[in-house]
């Protein structure tokens, strides 16, 4: 029978702010690709799950219909749970997304609940942790936070969905921010978003008129 230790391990922490919608997609994609996902949901990740997709339990079978049993959950102040060792092997990490709150607890070094405990674990053990804030403008605080976290080796990626792939839906943009994720992850998946070739040529005479205009800034 297999193990669970066969598989790669994924922590996922979902915190407020905004991006309900990265978080499901990238909890399921995560499943589909036969990744164990252990996910952690802040209070304030909770109501956001509410407030932006109406889910009220956001259970393994809501988040991963295809592939629930892929998906465990752990509750929020269990620091006595596996997550919270550095003996329990995992991949990586993803905070998605990631609250200013949690972001500034886990750059002042605080461990007051699972998600924040288990991302000083992956910090302390030099494995891939990755933290996705949304909220904008930041503050100097937050962009010193920011590079506090990327010192001690974490990777910060901004949920920031680039429109060079030609979004026809808002699916499009979450897509393109999950697949960036999964990528720092390591984990194969088929979603469109890396460029492939460039893009068409613009109409003639373009070209040259912007870069007149620049030259002209």
């Amino acid at each position: 029978m297999e193990s669970m230790s066969d598989r790669p391990q994924i922590v996922v922490g979902i915190t407020g702010a905004s991006g309900a919608a990265y978080a499901t997609r990238l909890v399921e994609c995560l499943a589909a690709a036969d990744v164990d996902t252990h996910v952690i949901i802040s209070p304030h990740g909770r109501q956001l799950l509410w407030d932006e997709l109406r889910l009220k339990d956001p259970s393994p079978q809501v988040l991963a219909p295809k592939r629930p049993e892929r998906v465990h959950l752990y509750p929020h102040q269990d620091v006595g749970c596996r997550l919270a060792s550095g003996s329990f092997q995992t991949a990586g990490m993803v905070v998605c997304p990631c609250s200013s709150n949690t972001l500034a607890e886990i750059a002042g070094g605080m461990a007051s609940n699972l998600i924040t405990r288990a991302a000083h674990v992956h910090l302390k053990e030099s494995r891939r942790l990755i933290v996705a804030p949304r909220e904008m403008p930041v503050s100097r605080i937050e962009l010193e936070n920011q590079l506090r976290l990327s010192t001690a080796g974490a990777i910060i990626c901004p949920a920031s969905p680039g429109f060079y792939m030609l979004p026809k839906r808002v699916g499009d943009l979450v897509d393109f921010v999950v697949g960036k994720l999964l990528d720092l992850l390591s984990v194969p998946h088929r979603l469109n978003t890396r460029w492939a070739e460039s893009p068409a040529a613009p109409p003639d005479g373009s070209v040259g008129v912007a870069m007149e205009d620049s030259s002209r800034a």
